[in-house]
């Protein structure tokens, strides 16, 4: 039986491992944390959305990113400081503009084959995850940003999605709790929500069921390929490093990807853009009927919402670049806590947890998909704001060009 080793157990390593172990490989998965989905697949923002598959490069977002620099409650925020991983991460993601079109209809592509992927494996393995398939709304509230999303959404539509344009009223047939007066919106009905935490969770189980190892609490030290196979070297608490020498290794940790990468000789430019997220809880019967029940996406800010269950209602957005910086700041929280009272005051907003997550992101906003410079050394990594969305399928491709020796159909372009 061939061996393979996969480092992460987030939302990637675990479907990764899942696509493996069903091919009849033996799987042992490292993660440096004590249980797996515990970084950026513990609390996002829960949509399951090939209506959000379009990538970041564009003018248009470089624009409003130099405008915010100087608010604390922007939803993009850049730090200036120097650094230079930094910056050229941003010169290349600049450079991608010009793929704008061709990457976000491909991105579409991508999240639609997805979606059945993720409901095969939750079916076949009895998974709970709060999954509602009741669609996704975006609102727009001016007409220069309905306009806007109305030329986004012919790429999407090229994609193949089904989304289409909705007035006021559409809106508050779809959603009744969606009580402001919006210009418009857009409507993909295909399109749904859950909790990443509870699915990556549950098919880790099943993971474990089907014969994967996981071995936590550990830090990769060292990694090397040759002809005879991969060998990782780890420590777990500070104890004696230990050995495992497998066929194949598959990286899939999130922005840790990068320095794992750098061990084998591969350049793997992943950069940490951080997100933020409050999960309310509904608390009682007046919050529970206020509250949304179909996701959201409020252009203006930047912010999607998801029902996860009767009694949790996830608000997430912002983008920061501000480096491997995992804390939680009040200013980027309170902006989150504002949106849910303004727009929908019937919600107690006095149980809020907030969370922060550091999501891996290529320059080209593509996800790196397939084997790297040395034959045995698979990525499946850099998701950016959709690994929740893409996974499922990403996971199936890396799997497939493993046991064809071929290299992945998908990955991050130059």
């Amino acid at each position: 039986m061939s061996t393979i080793t996969i480092i992460g157990s987030g939302i990637t390593g675990v479907t990764t491992a899942y696509a493996l172990a069903a091919r009849g490989y033996s799987v042992t998965v490292f993660d440096r944390l004590r249980y797996p989905a515990m970084e950026t697949s513990f609390a996002n923002g829960g949509q399951l959305s090939a209506s959000n598959a379009e990538v970041w490069n564009s003018t248009r977002t470089i624009l409003k990113g130099l405008r915010w620099m100087l608010r604390n409650d922007a939803p993009l925020l850049l730090n200036p400081s120097p650094s230079f991983h930094k910056y050229t991460w941003l010169a290349e993601f600049v450079g991608q503009i010009r793929h704008y079109r061709r990457n976000t209809i491909e991105t579409t592509r991508l999240a639609i084959a997805a979606r059945q992927h993720l409901f095969d494996l939750a079916d076949r393995e009895d998974i709970d995850f709060d999954l509602e398939r009741r669609g996704i709304l975006h609102v727009y509230s001016n007409k220069a940003e309905f306009d806007a999303a109305s030329r986004v959404n012919e790429l999407l539509l090229q994609g193949g999605l089904d989304r289409r344009p909705v007035t006021p009223s559409e809106m508050r047939v779809i959603e009744p709790a969606l009580q402001t007066q919006y210009y418009g919106g857009f409507f993909t009905p295909s399109d749904s929500t859950g909790d990443i935490h509870k699915f990556t969770r549950g098919l880790a189980a099943a993971c474990e069921r089907r014969g994967v190892r996981f071995v936590f609490g550990a830090q990769i030290c060292d990694m090397r390929a040759d002809s005879e196979g991969v060998r990782i070297r780890w420590q777990e608490d500070g104890a004696v490093k230990k050995e495992l020498k497998s066929q194949k290794a598959v990286v899939c940790a999130g922005i840790g990807s990068r320095r794992i990468a750098s061990m084998v000789g591969d350049r793997v430019n992943i950069y940490p853009v951080k997100g933020y997220s409050i999960t309310v809880n509904l608390a009682d019967e007046a919050s529970r009927i206020a509250a949304p029940c179909v996701s959201l996406l409020d252009e203006a800010t930047k912010i999607v919402t998801s029902r996860l269950g009767q009694d949790r209602f996830r608000v997430a957005g912002t983008a920061e670049f501000n480096g491997e910086n995992r804390d939680i700041r009040a200013d980027r929280i309170r902006p989150l806590v504002r949106w849910v009272e303004r727009f929908f005051p019937g919600v107690s907003t006095a149980q809020v947890v907030p969370w922060a997550g550091l999501r891996p992101m290529t320059p080209s906003m593509l996800p790196r998909v397939g084997r790297g410079r040395r034959p045995n050394i698979f990525y499946n990594t850099g998701h950016g704001h959709l690994g929740w969305t893409l996974s499922p399928v990403t996971a199936e491709m890396v799997a497939d060009a493993i046991m064809t020796d071929e290299p992945g159909r998908l990955r991050e372009r130059d």
